[in-house]
């Protein structure tokens, strides 16, 4: 997979990244623009990675994880964090050798800098929390954006009165179908220091992803978003590892199959909005297909 011939054939469309021809299916995360080509139905897979188009989705990046004071956002990310995993152990117990998941969650902990010892009462309360219901909404955003909002909630009804005023209050709606413009994946973060284009898509090769993408953090720190089934998610981790990148994350994220392009104004609201929305107790996270314009 990773010989010469095939590196050579897998990179031609790197030279064209300012074409588009109608792709098969569109990928795209807040990072990037990225175009599945018919591989699945192929022996051979092409892989893009455009860094020309990542600066208007790095912009919205930067402005998304602008928040208040840092002790109020670290406590507020380690809430959410809790919830992360209350959810995971609700699906697949509380054993991280056994639960995926629950796995990737404790992991991305650890990288933020939440003690262990709240971890594992956040896994202990799980398992003794009282019976609460996990929902997504769909709606739409400033500009037509899309949003999908996960809670976990012991009283559906407020939780859906709370969201839909904070959606009408900030120029946003419920939308049914919002859901179908991302699917579920795997994604593995890795540092982007001192990695060349090329040099992503050998690792995408090699790693036996599907797709790189180009991203950066709160702290404007390059990095790189390698994309695959969820079930793969493990083993991606594991080959990158073994190829000498530092890893960041991995787990299971819902990926925008298409982007929503907003201006200075829509990109603001759409700020008020999502921050709004992270600052209702009962929502654990909010996904998004924004994409800033340069």
């Amino acid at each position: 997979m990773a010989g010469a011939a095939v590196l050579r054939a897998l990179r031609t469309p790197v030279a064209i990244l300012g074409r588009f021809p109608s792709p098969v299916e569109c990928v795209l995360t807040p990072a990037s623009r990225v175009l599945y080509p018919p591989w699945r139905t192929s022996t051979v897979r092409t892989l893009q990675l455009c860094s020309a188009l990542c600066a208007g989705h790095n912009k919205w990046s930067k402005v998304k994880h602008i928040k208040g004071p840092k002790d109020e956002a670290r406590g507020r990310m380690f809430m959410k964090f809790g919830m992360m995993i209350k959810i995971a152990v609700k699906e697949g117990g509380s054993n991280p050798d056994m639960n995926l998941n629950l796995a990737h969650i404790m992991e991305q902990c650890r990288s933020k800098n939440m003690p262990k010892v709240a971890v594992e009462a956040a896994i202990k309360s799980a398992e003794k929390a009282k019976p609460a219901s996990q929902h997504m909404f769909e709606a739409r955003g400033p500009g037509g954006c899309l949003l999908l909002i996960e809670v976990l909630t012991d009283n559906n009804s407020r939780t859906h009165q709370d969201i839909k005023r904070l959606l009408n209050k900030n120029r946003g709606m419920l939308s049914d179908g919002a859901r179908h413009n991302f699917n579920r994946r795997g994604v593995v973060l890795v540092s982007g220091q001192n990695v060349s284009t090329e040099r992503a898509l050998e690792l995408a090769i090699e790693a036996e992803a599907e797709d790189v993408q180009e991203t950066e953090d709160e702290e404007e720190q390059p990095l790189l978003q390698f994309i695959c089934d969820m079930a793969e998610v493990r083993k991606v981790r594991a080959s990158l590892e073994e190829l000498g990148m530092q890893i960041t994350s991995a787990g299971l994220e819902f990926v925008p199959r298409a982007l929503s392009s907003l201006d200075r104004d829509q990109l603001d609201a759409a700020s008020t909005l999502i921050e709004a929305l992270n600052d209702c107790p009962d929502v654990v996270r909010v996904w998004d297909n924004i994409q800033a314009d340069s």
